[in-house]
């Protein structure tokens, strides 16, 4: 998924991209309020994690705004403020999940599966369309009870495609999601992660999940009775 991180300590900063990237998120970084509070607003993110305080503009503004413009995003508060009045005051402004300073990147890494658990439905931490199962936990993919090996992006491809079963994505919508701020938007790029996802979920004969929709961008559905594409 597609998490924006807006801390300006740059060293933490650095630790939480490279810990969620190692999850196969699609990690944005901010080191300034008024940065944050711009691609916040502008750009579509599964999951906000936001300090307190900030330079230029604080978190508690950005999340001010991000509510008030009605973006449900989930948001995790990061700050070294730990006293009950802060959380409350972060919660209440609409906050999901607060963490206090210092703290466990396993931790964090956990409280972010929970949060983008939540999204999902019934909260659920495996996802399965026929026989294809993701396990979020463990992070596996089985496809008839075989182990699929896949990369970190081909994982955070699937990942968000099956998040939204026999639903059209466009392909702009999945490179939003699942690449980050950098994303060539020249390059055919996700065509040819699809491509190798097919490659080793569908080979060997094994029914047809991928769909392309022509012009759009792709589905993933279980296969037709007769198993025909």
């Amino acid at each position: 998924m597609r998490i924006l991180v807006v801390e300006d300590e740059k060293k933490l900063a650095g630790f939480i991209k490279r810990a969620l990237v190692e999850d196969s998120h699609a990690v944005d970084v901010a080191g300034d309020g008024d940065e944050g509070s711009y691609m916040a607003g502008s750009q579509s993110y599964d999951l906000v994690i936001l300090d307190i305080l900030l330079p230029k503009k604080d978190g508690l503004s950005i999340l001010r705004e991000l509510r008030d413009g009605k973006k449900t995003t989930p948001v995790l508060i990061l700050s070294a403020r730990g006293q009950v009045k802060d959380r409350v005051k972060g919660l209440d402004l609409g906050a999901d999940d607060y963490l206090a300073k210092p703290f466990s990147l396993d931790e964090l890494r956990a409280r972010v599966r929970a949060l983008l658990r939540r999204g999902s439905e019934a909260g659920t931490s495996t996802l399965k369309i026929a026989d294809l199962t993701m396990d979020l936990l463990r992070r596996e993919v089985r496809r008839g009870g075989e182990e699929i090996r896949l990369t970190p992006r081909e994982y955070a491809l699937l990942e968000y495609l099956m998040r939204h079963p026999n639903r059209v994505l466009t392909r702009t919508s999945i490179a939003e999601h699942v690449w980050d701020y950098s994303f060539d938007w020249q390059s055919n790029v996700v065509d040819v992660f699809v491509n190798y996802l097919r490659r080793k979920l569908e080979g060997e004969g094994r029914p047809k999940l991928i769909h392309t929709i022509r012009g759009v961008g792709y589905m993933i559905k279980e296969p037709e009775p007769d198993n025909e594409s």
